[in-house]
């Protein structure tokens, strides 16, 4: 019998949905100010971190143990590039309620997320 854990599933469908939102957000975030930042971030890791998340997410609600090693990948990718991406935004255009605002809670949120799916219990359970 498995170990039950709180939040696995909700937390995979979350993860699922807004990876898929992500990528027509990241899309349109494109243009001025800091339209090269903008430009390199997106297409080096945004995209690839909102990907490799679709597919993380697709094998945790598939119930794969690798689904829990590819989600932490993709965690360390979002928090790598929204972290920095945040403060540099804040600190120059100081719009703390918009895009670097909104980076900066993503940084935050994926930290909590990739606290929780470092917890072993999801790499001992009885999963395929």
């Amino acid at each position: 019998m498995r170990e039950r854990l709180l939040g696995y599933w909700v937390l995979s469908w979350v993860g699922l949905i807004s990876n898929i939102v992500a990528l027509p957000i990241i899309a349109l975030s494109l243009g001025p100010p800091l339209k090269v930042a903008n430009i390199t971030l997106a297409i080096s890791l945004g995209w690839p971190a909102a990907i490799v998340g679709i597919i993380s997410s697709a094998a945790l609600l598939a119930e794969r143990k690798w689904g829990v090693t590819l989600t932490l990948v993709s965690l360390s990718m979002v928090i790598s590039g929204t972290g920095p991406y945040s403060v540099v935004r804040l600190i120059t255009l100081k719009d703390i309620f918009g895009i670097g605002g909104c980076t900066l809670l993503t940084a935050l949120l994926s930290t909590l997320a990739l606290l929780y799916w470092c917890n072993p219990k999801h790499r001992r359970s009885i999963r395929l």
